[in-house]
């Protein structure tokens, strides 16, 4: 669906994005993760047709995006960082404007911008000004704009920065159902967001793409080793017997007993984590002592970024007062 190869961008002697090339398929939600200046924004402004490149291609449904910007931009939708809203206008009158825009046909308009009023969930507020609307609002009319042309990639720039936890959880529900029937490109440094909606994740560090894989995938990538801890209802002595016959297991260190109860730390080969937790399991059912827990530890998404980027932490996005009378989303 989007092709983008040896893409670079400089700011005089700064280099923003630096030789990234990648693919994104069709039908899927990407995660765009990164630190704050880690060439997120610029990519996507550049694959939207927003900023120029300094060289390298990007190509979206096979057109190019700077020889053929109309055939490219028709098959994308894009909301930015700060949503392009005109404030002094009602919901409904800014979606009319941007479907003229679009050059959506005048006698098409009114059934589109009602369908996607009503996919976002705003029609009730349709008649209000939009300043007078919540964050959590006025970012869904940012998203009925990208979607008013029946784009088949949607392109989210830090679509809950700023937003309370409950408007949060409603924009990822959102998104996730966008995703049902479009590709969506999500950017962000908040690392929970992209591991609760995206499919696949792409992590750029200084410009320069240095990981693309499902959550899971890295997960098991970047483990160390495998890491299974447990609690059952015996003592340490039944606790080592059964288990001492499990060869994928290469340490045993019990980390705390009391009160009829053993906890258990087992280590064993990365790729011996779903051995380990089934030889544990039958173990313990064969001998009729209760497990109470048994949980396979992984690499943290987190733990990979700071792996990948040098411990680069992402910053966490400062809280924004929207201002306005509120209609809570």
């Amino acid at each position: 669906m989007i092709q983008v190869s040896h893409l670079t961008k400089r700011y005089g002697s700064h280099t923003a994005v630096s030789d990234l090339s990648f693919s994104i398929e069709k039908g899927q939600i990407y995660g765009f993760l990164g630190p704050n200046g880690a060439g997120k924004s610029t990519t996507m402004n550049i694959m939207t047709g927003c900023l120029a490149a300094t060289s390298g291609q990007v190509k979206i449904g096979g057109y190019d995006i700077f020889e053929q910007p109309r055939q490219a931009k028709r098959l994308l939708g894009y909301l930015p960082e700060q949503p392009p809203l005109y404030l002094d206008r009602t919901a409904w009158e800014y979606l009319h404007f941007v479907g003229r825009a679009k050059e959506i046909r005048e006698r098409d308009l009114p059934d589109r911008v009602e369908q996607v009023m009503e996919e976002t969930q705003i029609a009730h507020v349709g008649d209000r000004l939009l300043k007078n609307l919540s964050k959590g609002y006025r970012q869904r009319v940012g998203i009925a704009q990208a979607i008013l042309g029946d784009p088949e990639v949607v392109i989210l720039d830090e679509p809950t920065v700023g937003l309370d936890p409950k408007q949060i959880i409603e924009i990822r529900e959102l998104i996730q159902e966008l995703g049902r029937t479009r590709t969506v490109i999500l950017s962000s440094h908040i690392l929970s967001e992209v591991q609760a909606v995206c499919q696949t994740v792409l992590i750029i560090s200084r410009g320069k793409l240095v990981a693309c894989d499902t959550p899971d995938n890295l997960e098991r990538l970047f483990a160390g080793s495998a890491s299974v801890e447990i609690t059952a209802e015996a003592c340490e002595e039944q606790v080592r017997q059964l288990l001492a016959p499990i060869s994928a297991i290469t340490q045993l260190e019990i980390v705390g007993k009391g009160e009829g109860r053993c906890e258990a730390r087992l280590t064993g080969a990365p790729q011996d984590g779903d051995d380990i937790c089934r030889g544990v399991f039958f173990a313990f059912s064969r001998a009729g002592l209760p497990l109470l827990r048994l949980n396979m530890a992984r690499a943290s998404l987190e733990d990979i970024f700071l792996e990948l980027t040098g411990g680069e932490e992402p910053e966490a996005p400062a809280p924004e007062d929207d201002g306005g009378e509120e209609a809570e989303a």
